[in-house]
């Protein structure tokens, strides 16, 4: 691999999310500070939304890192296939008894919730992939996030999903589930100057000691990505892995080509010769 070839001390544009090189570029930075000025408010419902690639993952790991001690989480990856499942996912993950009917199950929610009100603890749901849970799920949700005391909300709420989602909150029968999100932030796709701050962050991370990319390949690297996050870490993993098979110390035209032409969802260039390329 090219890790020693270039001198690095880890890949810097792995696919998996790694809190430890995450850079705050403003996408997501204003993503996390939303959310966290939303729960200290005592909000209910909070919505980030992000095309696929974006960085809802990483941003949700951020999110966990950085709760204030107040709060207490419960993060559920997977998409519940209905509201009864939702309630027993929560229930443990809050080490709550699962058994009983919806009824019982919400009657255990809340009275550990205000137990743990009365502690000074509010617990904070994460729900990642949002865009899949079922209608009856989401309605489960609009449910739980009715359940308060007189002064504040018992159960923060925080869904992670992808543009569907806003697409089936639009329905008419969806309009009280809608009336119920406070806040929500976007996870729009990185510009040029974005583009290059993260790829460079990155590899600095990772220990880079030498300039790997010059500008046109950053442009390049960028229109073919169109700012997607997952795109620019494919590319440009794949160009170095070009770079380091050609035994070359840095990345070139030709070497930013091959990953393009080898990444599916990168956006093609409709000719790339003799000098400048043109895009779809």
């Amino acid at each position: 691999m090219y890790q020693s070839h270039f001198g690095l001390n880890e890949l810097p544009f792995t696919l998996t999310p790694n809190t430890s090189l995450f850079h705050a570029l403003p996408p997501h930075l204003e993503a996390i500070q939303t959310t966290l000025a939303a729960l200290d408010m005592g909000e209910g419902i909070i919505q980030i939304s992000g095309e696929v690639g974006t960085g809802k993952t990483l941003v949700c790991r951020m999110l966990i890192n950085q709760l204030p001690p107040q709060f207490e989480l419960a993060y559920l990856p997977t998409p519940a296939t209905d509201g009864h499942e939702l309630r027993v996912a929560l229930a443990k993950e809050l080490n709550i008894d699962a058994k009983g009917d919806n009824t019982t199950l919400t009657e255990h929610l809340q009275q550990a919730l205000i137990a743990r009100r009365a502690a000074g603890k509010s617990v904070v749901v994460l729900l990642d992939e949002a865009q899949a849970l079922s209608d009856d799920a989401l309605e489960v949700i609009r449910l739980l996030g009715n359940l308060e005391t007189e002064h504040e909300k018992l159960l923060h709420i925080v869904l992670l999903g992808q543009p569907e989602l806003d697409q089936r909150l639009a329905q008419h029968h969806m309009r009280q589930f809608r009336q119920r999100i406070t806040f929500r932030a976007c996870l729009r796709p990185l510009d040029l100057a974005e583009t290059i701050s993260y790829i460079e962050f990155r590899l600095g991370s990772a220990g880079c000691k030498q300039t790997l990319f010059e500008l046109n390949q950053y442009r390049e690297i960028w229109k073919a990505s169109q700012g997607i996050p997952r795109l620019i870490n494919q590319l440009c993993h794949k160009a170095l892995i070009a770079a380091c098979s050609a035994n070359i110390q840095s990345v070139g035209r030709k070497e930013v080509l091959m990953a393009i032409k080898d990444t599916l969802g990168a956006r093609q260039p409709k000719w790339t010769y003799p000098v400048l390329w043109g895009w779809h």
